[in-house]
């Protein structure tokens, strides 16, 4: 057991107020789970007033709760529990807690490389892939993000792509538990501008590339490129390396900034133009591709040109830690797709079906034309715009969707709470000219005709939900699975005559 004086002391955080020195030797922010002898975090949110969980975590044996306001703060003291109140800004709060969970952990960041990675496309891939590749050389390595968390045992689904303090810091925590050599982390640009990851020292800092995305959140492509930066420049103070896309032009503009800089960090640069490190593809099929690294050739086990960058990316990073051209390309030899990232759904019937998480323009634009590349007949996609969300995209994606690919069905992704005949009528307003193209608004069904309507040889893209096994409605999650959905239509259509 920590002492709660020993932490604030400790970790040099000043807090509002603090009442009482209770010890604990975990800190959590779920009211469902175990909290007894816990000390309990109440998030600041905009949609609910988390103090009101207080009464509850008490009545469960948590002895101390983190606050963010005065009512909170009196209420778990009235509650017997010790009380410590940060500054309700949740940057702020973040960076306190963060730094106060690091060390109430011993700093478990210390006990592992830890390498971050952010983008706006190919996080989840290039982590991935990582992953196996760094386990594929023998080192003990585990995946945190979109997907969820996987190191010595099985994936397990998270809320968040990066979570939360609290959460966050359990989690690597763990990891030091289960003899983790190797985290690789995908960081969002919610996390980096929530401060989310204070305290995390990273060792590598991974950047892919910046185009349109969130700007629901960050309101202009600038705010959106100095969140993604983040990651990097907070890192100057500790041993660290940037892996930048030289080829993207925010990567390209920031090694220019750091060439005339003393104060930045120490970087490799790789890319298919630009870069120490040059890429070339050498051949792309449906299930891998071949790509030259200056002089080493690499052969991986995911097909689709876009995912030459990405295993560009990783071959980059694998440079970046000190492993040889040869072992990092037999070690790329063993990795496999992501689950939901251009996934084919296997079939009998003629026709081809790629799952894809793509819900960007820019990473529609990547999907589609990777997939224009194969052998096909016709060019079928499937695609809709999340709710809640940025809505400028959804005319751009579909220009993209209506210009690749030779048939298009418009439909609902996750709607949330906006009205889904709105969201389709903001997406019609991208579609070209004379476009052969259909609006389907039950997801189901507009997956069900895509395929139906398939002739044998065509290929049926189904984009932007990938791996989820969810639809949310409303505020209300269903179980929806388009893989599942698509091989349930594929099995209707039986074995071509």
């Amino acid at each position: 057991m920590i002492s709660l004086s020993h932490i604030l002391k400790m970790s040099e955080v000043s807090p509002v107020r603090v009442a009482g020195d209770a010890a604990f030797l975990e800190i959590v922010s779920d009211s469902r789970g175990d909290v007894r002898g816990k000390c309990f975090v109440c998030m600041p949110e905009a949609s609910v007033d988390t103090h009101k969980f207080l009464s509850e975590v008490a009545l469960k044996g948590a002895v101390a709760a983190i606050v963010y306001n005065d009512e909170g703060f009196d209420k778990a003291v009235d509650l017997g529990m010790t009380a410590v109140q940060f500054d309700p800004d949740l940057i702020s709060f973040n960076h306190s807690l963060g730094l106060v969970c690091r060390e109430l952990y011993s700093d478990p960041s210390l006990d592992m490389r830890i390498i971050g990675i952010t983008g706006t496309n190919g996080k989840t891939t290039c982590a991935w892939m990582l992953r196996q590749a760094l386990r594929g050389l023998g080192r003990e390595a585990a995946y945190l993000g979109t997907l969820g968390y996987q190191g010595a045992g099985e994936l397990e689904e998270l809320p968040n792509t990066t979570p939360f303090p609290a959460d966050l810091w359990a989690l690597i925590h763990r990891a030091r538990l289960e003899g983790i050599s190797d985290l690789v982390m995908e960081v969002s640009s919610h996390a980096l501008h929530q401060n989310r990851v204070a305290g995390v020292r990273f060792n590598i800092g991974v950047f892919t590339n910046l185009s349109q995305d969130h700007l629901d959140y960050h309101k202009t492509i600038e705010e959106y490129a100095e969140a993604k930066k983040l990651l990097f420049t907070a890192a100057y103070d500790d041993p660290f390396v940037a892996v930048i896309n030289a080829d993207d032009l925010v990567g390209s503009y920031w090694l220019s900034e750091w060439e005339q800089s003393s104060i930045a960090p120490g970087y490799v640069s790789y890319g298919f133009e630009r870069g120490t490190l040059r890429g070339e593809v050498l051949a792309v099929e449906f299930d891998q591709l071949a790509i030259k690294v200056n002089e080493q050739e690499v052969l991986v086990g995911v097909g689709g040109s876009f995912n030459a960058s990405n295993a560009l990316t990783v071959f980059a990073t694998l440079h970046s830690i000190g492993v040889e051209p040869k072992d990092a390309a037999e070690a790329m030899r063993s990795v496999t797709a992501v689950p939901g990232r251009f996934e084919a759904v296997a079939s009998d019937s003629g026709v081809g079906v790629i799952v894809d998480y793509a819900h960007t323009p820019d990473a529609l634009d990547k999907l589609l034309s990777s997939a224009k590349e194969l052998d096909h007949k016709k060019l079928i996609c499937v695609f809709g715009c999340g709710g809640d969300r940025d809505a400028t995209k959804r005319p751009q994606m579909a220009e993209i969707a209506t210009r690749l690919a030779d048939r298009t069905v418009l439909t609902s992704d996750n709607p949330r709470t906006e009205d889904p005949a709105k969201i389709l009528q903001d997406i019609e307003r991208g579609v070209t000219a004379g476009s052969d193209f259909v609006v389907v608004p039950d997801r189901r069904e507009a997956i069900a005709q895509a395929i139906a309507e398939a002739e044998s040889g065509d290929l049926v893209v189904i984009a932007g939900k990938g791996h989820e096994t969810y639809q949310i409605i409303g505020r209300t999650k269903t179980d929806f699975d388009d893989r599942q959905v698509a091989r349930e239509a594929l099995a209707k259509r039986g074995v071509p005559k």
